[in-house]
């Protein structure tokens, strides 16, 4: 097998680069939010096929008349894209908005009202509905339909090998997310170390899946638990993050040594499941012998990891159960307010200083085990929300980014304000209905959950 000559083998500091060049002036900080929602069929409450009259097919054709344009593959519309922005699948047709890099919560809280607004008009039209929840209520794994995307036949075949809930991850879960820019090294460090502690009091605050196959598990967050039985090659709280001497270079150390899913070439995947980047780099994939690893595949490459929070040329909170457009805003109103303002950056992070491996394990676990009830470090989670929240609207409030009304982005705070000050997670007002009004029926949350 040919190896990869010398000059056409990716360095190490290549490799770096791409992580290295998100750095940017605060001036362009900006926010981009991603949301999933379960489409389901009405009254019936049934997963929607990609193919058919009322299939996934039809909705993101019927979104193509707001100015959305297709993206194929292999002949099949697997996303959309307009001004920045996409549409796009999840393995089981989870239906995602990744927005477009915005300057502030205002503007995430408008793009997210216009996208579910045409996403119900398509969807009252095809009797589909949207369900903001982390965890399909009911369904089972063979209940839901595999949308046409080549990389994720690749991962249907690898995940099993791997841990026993990474199909529960593809084809029954939701989730938001936030993405956040940082302006050097220094800055990246010190955000990806506070947004990975913390990231457990999102996971909290937003816990909004009590429910797996019609009934409660004794879980708040479902999905969050799937995490911790996917992959351990590529999840969890990534303790090196916290050891002296973290950096762009080490994270593209422990990406390099994640193992491959696939490399793309033209629309078509390959399955190189289980492969080493390393080996790719020189050229000693079996499946392209003699082929070099480009920074494409290297960014590829980089896709497949999930940890709790993600290093691209942004850094990507990945910790919360979806929920209704007031959550979704709030979650990037509290990370904006601790990102891009230092002060709040620094207080944020001193509410993790002194936690320990071990406190930040048993902090993931309680999180969605009991919500807001359990402890870390002594302190009960509920202060440590409060704190969180208080220092974020601190943060926006001197931040400043005002709407036409004069209103700063604090307002967006409310509803994660109001969880944290009662205890009460979106997932224990799912479980009172369950155990009140609906009499044990966990199809109702479809409906009580829809947009």
């Amino acid at each position: 097998m040919a190896d990869c000559m010398a000059e056409e083998r990716l360095s190490l500091d290549d490799l770096t680069q791409l992580f290295a060049k998100g750095v940017k002036p605060k001036s362009q900080f900006s926010i981009g939010a991603e949301h999933e929602k379960i489409v389901f069929q009405r009254p019936s409450h049934a997963a929607v096929p990609y193919d058919g009259p009322s299939g996934i097919e039809a909705l993101l054709k019927g979104l193509m008349r707001f100015g959305w344009d297709p993206v194929e593959e292999d002949g099949k519309i697997i996303a959309l894209s307009r001004d920045g922005a996409s549409v796009s699948l999840e393995p089981a047709g989870q239906f995602e908005l990744s927005g477009a890099a915005l300057p502030d919560v205002h503007a995430v809280h408008a793009e997210t009202l216009q996208h579910l607004e045409e996403a119900k008009a398509v969807g009252a039209e095809l009797g589909l509905g949207f369900s903001a929840i982390g965890f399909t209520p009911t369904w089972r794994r063979d209940d839901v339909h595999v949308m046409p995307k080549g990389r994720y036949n690749i991962m249907r075949r690898y995940m099993p090998l791997k841990g026993k809930l990474g199909l529960d991850m593809m084809l029954r879960t939701c989730t938001v997310q936030s993405n956040l820019d940082f302006s050097s090294e220094a800055d990246m460090v010190a955000k990806f170390r506070m947004s990975l502690a913390l990231q457990p009091i999102t996971t909290a605050l937003m816990a909004n899946s009590p429910f797996v196959e019609g009934k409660p598990t004794g879980l708040l967050s479902n999905r969050a638990n799937v995490w911790t039985d996917t992959d351990p090659d590529r999840t969890g709280m990534l303790d090196f993050v916290f050891e002296d001497g973290f950096s762009f270079q080490r994270y593209a150390e422990y990406a390099l040594d994640v193992p491959m899913y696939f490399v793309k070439r033209g629309h078509h995947y390959i399955d190189v499941a289980g492969r080493s980047f390393r080996d790719f780099i020189a050229g000693r994939l079996p499946e392209l012998p003699g082929q070099c690893a480009t920074i494409k595949d290297w960014n590829d490459h980089t896709t497949t990891i999930f940890p709790e929070v993600r290093l691209k040329q942004f850094l990507e909170m990945r910790g919360a159960d979806t929920g209704p457009a007031s959550r979704i805003s709030g979650l990037q109103a509290l990370w904006a307010g601790v990102f891009y303002d230092e002060a709040a950056r620094d207080a944020a992070l001193d509410l993790a200083k002194g936690w320990t491996r071990e406190d930040r394990v048993s902090l993931r676990r309680s999180a969605f085990e009991r919500g807001l009830h359990g402890e870390v470090a002594g302190r009960p989670v509920q202060d440590v929300a409060r704190d969180l929240i208080a220092i974020a609207a601190e943060g926006l409030k001197r931040r400043a980014m005002l709407n036409a009304d004069g209103e700063d982005e604090r307002i967006y705070l409310d509803e994660l304000a109001e969880i944290a000050d009662t205890g009460v997670t979106p997932a224990e007002h799912l479980l009172a209905l369950y155990n009140g009004p609906w009499q044990g029926d966990a199809d109702k949350a479809y409906e009580a959950t829809a947009y």
